[in-house]
């Protein structure tokens, strides 16, 4: 037969009943037996078939307060699942205590005298409180990464059009100033500079390797332009001036009749 206990540091062990004898009162004479799902409940005796009413538990978690209704032969690890529906916390997160003592998912309420208005108290399992917070702050870094790789995309959108602007234009025969060129692939490597300072993870990462290809692309195409832009040959505008014959010169006489 197997009971579980709850050792110095707070967490449970399973002991042999015939080797280690129960130092609780409360404890003695407690069988256990197996149930279908294979959850480790207390044995009842021949009175199970009896229908048992419902009790109200109160239960304290930190300042709150929440009263559940659960029916008295229920198990903690029952009542855990209502409690689940209160607090959020999912059952492996809790632990129930009641009258100073930790209780085990397959006790039941009634066994170890839980009655209407009885008060247990609900604290978070200290390990599941500690992977929350780890959790939290994976996630805030995630969402920053996420937020500067768009940042850097947004930048990288208009300096894309503007290369799009040259090739197009020397693509015509224009000659574009060479400071243009050299202007954007500074202002492209700033933003490649941007991006491998972000630390990424998971989709972040993915998200990151595609900017930076971007980037890549249009530099590389920069380059090629760089050396087309040198063979097209200014376009030399003249402007040609009309000229205009003076008026023909009027004889005096031709002003009087």
């Amino acid at each position: 037969m197997i009971k579980t206990r709850l050792n110095l540091n707070g967490r449970t062990s399973n002991t042999a009943a015939t080797t280690t004898p129960s130092t609780s009162k409360e404890d003695e004479g407690v069988q256990w037996e197996m149930r279908p799902g294979g959850m480790l409940v207390q044995k009842r005796g021949d009175n199970s078939d009896v229908l048992a009413p419902n009790v109200r538990v109160r239960v304290a978690y930190g300042a709150v307060r929440y009263e559940i209704s659960v029916n008295s032969r229920a198990t903690f690890g029952e009542l855990k699942k209502l409690v689940t529906e209160e607090t959020g916390l999912q059952p492996g997160e809790q632990r129930l205590l009641f009258r100073g003592k930790e209780r085990q998912n397959g006790e039941y309420l009634d066994m170890c005298g839980v009655k209407d208005r009885s008060k247990v108290i609900l604290i978070e399992d200290p390990q599941s409180r500690e992977k929350k917070f780890i959790q939290m702050r994976k996630d805030a870094k995630i969402q920053t990464a996420q937020r500067l790789i768009k940042d850097v995309s947004m930048e990288v959108d208009n300096l894309a059009e503007q290369v799009s602007s040259i090739e197009k234009s020397i693509g015509e025969g224009n000659k574009v100033a060479e400071v243009q060129i050299t202007t954007l692939i500074e202002m492209l490597m700033r933003q490649a500079v941007k991006l491998s300072s972000i630390s990424t993870e998971g989709d972040s990462c993915a998200q990151k390797n595609l900017q930076g290809k971007r980037v890549q692309k249009c530099v590389e195409t920069l380059d090629v332009l760089k050396i087309s832009n040198t063979k097209v040959k200014p376009v030399i505008v003249t402007t040609r001036w009309e000229t205009f014959d003076p008026p023909p010169t009027m004889a005096a006489w031709e002003l009087f009749d």
